[in-house]
């Protein structure tokens, strides 16, 4: 089933707990974020039949490029061609990033497929004032005398609801890190611009392009944000895994938040990412979708999200940037349940060649040694092979051993 929706209560086997959870989104950033950072040789036969794979996993947002000046960043210099030969499939929300003027211009022109990235006008400002000149050309000053030109027009659209923005939130590689007060009155200073316009603040995006994440500053983020402005109910976080936190500062929102609220998530497909104004190249890394999508599925919160197609996917992302990339769900798979439980004699498994063996079969380990001079034999593993949906009990063992 595509979409996302809230579940209530974790139908994983297994699962015992009731926590209820806040409806999450995944948007994959793979062919921007991701593509941005590697070279830019890479085909556009190669970025369309990527393209193609990740719309046919069951992911519901995809960010197809950027419509920037192909001369500072020459990966995205065939955008138009890429939009225009890709195969949309309908229920995904295809968008791109422009940062200026001309860019929107460019990118308007593909609407269809393409639509904006946000459904409701938005002000952001950036922490970091080195990284807003590195990044964007731009001040930090300009950013928000830029404020009311974006409130005005939103004025005359009469639209009724706004979001706010942050980026480079928790630390700067040039700056040290940003304590609490300043995330939150930086983004007091926008909600309190609106509200002054009658137009209520009810979402709010958090970039941290530099990694500088933790679990318990995000989840300290997320719960003062909502303690002070409960109407927010929408937190979009971006994520880098510079330093391998993302998922854990992910999951702390998860839990900060409650059934009210809805918490997407930016991922990208086999973790590739990285902005080269940051100062960490590829290795400020994001989430991998494979393994966000694992994650949450595991957790309970269905994703509408096909696992077998998206590691397919972060397989041929692999292919297409000729080096491997750092998700972990695509090269062990996932956990293996029913008709998908090992082999009771599989061989010695060393390789990361051989480990694929849960989708390309057993062939990869065909050459391994075996010690198992009999066939193993299981009576719980019975259970299991009688019923595929089974989860193995203190009561099963005992059952057994009486």
């Amino acid at each position: 089933m595509r979409g996302w929706f809230r579940v209530n209560h974790p139908s994983t086997p297994g699962r015992v707990d009731q926590q209820q959870y806040p409806t999450v989104e995944i948007v994959e950033e793979g062919m921007r974020e991701g593509m941005q950072i590697e070279s830019a040789d890479i085909t556009v036969d190669e970025k369309v039949a990527l393209l193609n794979s990740l719309s046919r996993t069951g992911l519901r947002t995809i960010v197809v490029g950027s419509f920037v000046s192909p001369k500072w960043t020459p990966q995205m210099a065939a955008i138009e061609e890429v939009v225009s030969r890709f195969t949309p499939v309908e229920g995904v929300r295809y968008t791109a990033l422009a940062l200026n003027d001309q860019g929107r211009e460019r990118m308007r022109r593909y609407m269809p497929p393409l639509c904006e990235s946000s459904v409701v006008p938005q002000t952001l400002v950036h922490l970091c004032d080195v990284f807003v000149r590195r990044n964007t050309n731009r001040s930090q000053q300009s950013e928000i005398e830029g404020w009311n030109a974006t409130i005005a027009q939103a004025l005359a659209d009469g639209v009724v609801s706004a979001g706010v923005g942050i980026n480079a939130a928790w630390g700067s590689n040039w700056l040290g890190p940003f304590d609490e007060t300043y995330r939150l009155e930086m983004l007091a200073h926008q909600i309190e611009s609106w509200e002054a316009a009658g137009i209520e603040v009810d979402r709010v995006w958090i970039g941290d392009p530099m990694g500088w994440n933790m679990p318990d500053q995000v989840s300290s983020m997320v719960t003062a944000l909502r303690a002070r402005w409960p109407n927010i109910t929408r937190i979009h976080l971006h994520l880098h895994d510079a330093r391998g936190t993302a998922l854990l500062s992910a999951y702390a929102a998860l839990q900060a938040l409650d059934v009210a609220c809805t918490l997407v998530l930016d991922s990208s497909i086999g973790g590739m990412g990285g902005c080269p104004y940051a100062g960490h190249g590829r290795m400020t890394r994001m989430i991998a979708t494979e393994d966000l999508v694992d994650f949450l599925e595991e957790l309970g919160i269905r994703t509408g999200v096909d696992i077998d197609r998206i590691i397919e996917s972060a397989a041929l992302a692999e292919e297409v940037v000729g080096h491997t990339l750092w998700g972990h769900v695509s090269k062990a798979g996932p956990r293996p349940r029913g008709e998908k439980l090992f082999p009771m004699t599989l061989p010695f498994i060393e390789t990361e060649e051989q480990a694929q063996h849960f989708r390309r079969g057993p062939e990869v380990y065909r050459d391994a040694p075996s010690p198992w001079r009999a066939p193993i034999e299981s009576p719980l593993r019975s259970l299991i092979d009688s019923d595929s949906q089974r989860t193995i009990s203190i009561g099963d063992v005992n059952s057994f051993g009486a």
